[in-house]
């Protein structure tokens, strides 16, 4: 929601340059033009590991339908990480091809990705659709599609999630990988026999069939269809759990990567958001270069328990999150971009949008930590309103951005935190929520921050009401009514997520015990006036009511409105119900040391 402290940044400068040192594979010689070449070389190597690239000129006349470059890596090295390439390994062997959104190399131009990996090695036998990456001699002509996929198999179902399998295609040069479809929508994509497919519907009918791709862009037929039929979703969210994870936590507030494991979290989570990167110029900038992937940590506050050297490549965040998402291989990490404070910076993006997604992928997907971030959460919380400032970049501004950001990332995750206000003629009517739906994989309407001490005298009021009830003071303010509009303009609610606060709204100077008082001012705070983490306020202030779904406290002349893990639980219920792709929650600090709040959410 649109409101001060809702999203809270700090901003600190930093900066790295990274040396840079090659080793190639293969180059191609002069004598190369007119056929398709590949050049793989070393763009850091740290001893213990490095990072590449590979760039694969279409040196022909015609369009490339597809490509695929192989080497071998000598013992004891592997990479760990690509993007921008699908990659599969046999022993030490290594393919990689074009990602599913790229299939078409156009005549004379150049594509490239990159990789991460460890060990003191490099390639070797360097090839390109079968033929030499320097152009010598001639690849292995590729005539057939694939086979049809056959034994197309459930594996696995929630409410809103489907794990599939099925046998392996052949094909007379070799396949590439596989595309599932929902009817006749690509719904995933990759080279492993299997796939689970996430965002459905609880209690809702699918279809799903399989199709084999090669290297030249051949497709197989349709494999046999595939009926599933997903569980029931009353009894929770059954879907995304999802964090933010604040990089000024790790200041005042002393809360590191490494307590989302000890507190538990890490096992309920499916995903979490960093907050937050700035938006500057048009463009995605780091927020705080020293937290983010400078700031050194000793073994007692490292993930893994061993302690950061002076000389890595990496540390701060980044490098514990690396570690976390090792620890937990399932943990998903999304860059979370804007917030209430720098949201006034995508106006000037809107005005470039696919310069701010350019931008924003390079950011994303340095080197140095590119396998840490599994895709992109936008943050603008006030397109075409006003909020800390206000824009006035028009109601297309919002679809045009996120369409840019879903054509640059490709089938990374990309999602977006948007408003909540679901008044008549609020911020939910100026911009197309529903046209940039399509480019994204879920919404975070952030169902919370409806009500605060901003408005000084009061009325007191829950901050995260769950329904509307007598008395409200603005109508359209509560969760119910925000998810029903979203879901009046045609956006399912597998895509729509339920917003939590892990922390209180309060006023000082209530005299009044059920909402609706009178007020003098914001409360008192640990760090903010008006805003106190739930494992603060739960003890200094207890709970001694609910409304709207939402508890309330009441304790000498301050008035506080907050969830505790009977609320959640509720909530949770309420959002199986709907249908909802999972809960999402502002921000993980905010919990009590043994995950009270995230327990109940799942």
């Amino acid at each position: 929601m649109s409101r001060p402290g809702g999203r809270r940044a700090i901003a600190l400068a930093g900066a790295a340059i990274l040396a840079v040192s090659t080793a190639l594979v293969a180059a191609p010689p002069a004598s190369s033009a007119g056929t398709v070449t590949a050049e793989c070389k070393k763009t850091q190597d740290w001893g213990t590991g490095f990072g590449g690239t590979c760039t694969i000129t279409n040196g022909t006349t015609a369009p490339l339908n597809g490509w695929k470059v192989e080497g071998d890596l000598p013992s004891g090295t592997s990479v760990t990480s690509v993007w921008n390439a699908t990659k599969t390994v046999s022993g030490n062997h290594y393919t990689f091809t074009n990602p599913t959104w790229s299939n078409t190399l156009a005549a004379n131009t150049t594509v490239s990705f990159g990789f991460n990996g460890t060990g003191p090695g490099f390639f070797t036998g360097c090839k390109i659709n079968g033929a030499a990456c320097d152009g010598g001699g001639t690849g292995e002509e590729d005539l057939e599609a694939p086979t049809t996929p056959a034994g197309l198999r459930l594996v696995s179902k929630s409410a809103t999630t489907v794990g599939i399998a099925w046998d392996a295609s052949t094909d007379d040069v070799g396949v590439t990988g596989y595309d599932v479809f929902q009817g006749t929508t690509k719904v995933a994509s990759g080279s492993e026999t299997g796939a689970n497919i996430t965002g459905l519907t609880p209690k809702t009918a699918y279809t799903f069939t399989v199709k084999a791709n090669d290297a030249s862009g051949k497709s197989s037929p349709a494999s046999a269809p595939l009926q599933v039929t997903t569980d029931e979703g009353s009894n929770g969210t059954a879907g995304k759990v999802i964090g933010y994870f604040v990089n000024w936590g790790v200041y005042q507030r002393n809360y590191h990567v490494k307590n989302i494991d000890t507190s538990g979290s890490a096992r309920k989570l499916t995903h979490i958001n960093y907050a937050f990167g700035n938006v500057q110029g048009g463009r995605c900038t780091i927020g705080d270069g020293y937290a983010d992937y400078e700031k050194a940590y000793g073994a007692d506050q490292s993930v893994d328990g061993v302690a950061d050297t002076w000389d890595q490549p990496l540390r701060g965040n980044f490098n514990q999150l690396r570690k976390l998402k090792k620890k937990y291989p399932n943990l998903k990490v999304l860059w979370s971009f804007g917030g209430w404070t720098w949201s006034g910076g995508f106006g000037q993006a809107a005005a470039n949008p696919a310069a701010f997604a350019e931008s924003c992928y390079n950011l994303v997907e340095d080197p140095r930590w590119a396998d840490v971030f599994d895709g992109i959460d936008i943050d603008w919380e006030y397109p075409n309103a006003c909020g800390l400032t206000c824009d006035t970049s028009g109601a297309a501004s919002f679809k045009n951005l996120m369409s840019a950001v879903r054509s640059k990332f490709g089938s990374n995750l990309v999602t977006a935190a948007i408003t909540a206000d679901a008044s008549a003629g609020g911020k939910m009517d100026v911009a197309d929520y529903k046209g940039a739906s399509q480019y994204v994989d879920w919404y975070l309407p952030m169902t919370y921050d409806y009500f605060g001490a901003w408005d000084a005298q009061g009325p007191t009021a829950p901050h995260s009401p769950l329904t509307s009830y007598p008395g409200i003071p603005h109508e359209g303010f509560n969760t119910s009514d925000t998810i029903a509009k979203l879901k009046s303009m045609g956006i399912p609610g597998s895509k729509l997520l339920m917003g939590l606060g892990f922390y209180g709204r309060g006023w000082t100077g209530v005299t009044q015990k059920e909402p609706g008082g009178t007020a003098t001012g914001p409360a008192p705070g640990k760090y903010e006036q008006g805003i106190e983490d739930y494992k603060d306020i739960k003890g200094r202030c207890p709970s001694n009511g609910t409304i709207a779904g939402t508890a309330y406290a009441h304790c000498g002349n301050q008035w506080w409105s907050y969830d505790t893990p009977a609320t959640i639980g509720s909530k949770s219920s309420w959002a199986g119900s709907e249908g909802l792709g999972g809960a999402f929650f502002w921000e993980l600090s905010g919990d009590t040391a043994n995950g009270e709040l995230i327990n109940a959410i799942r």
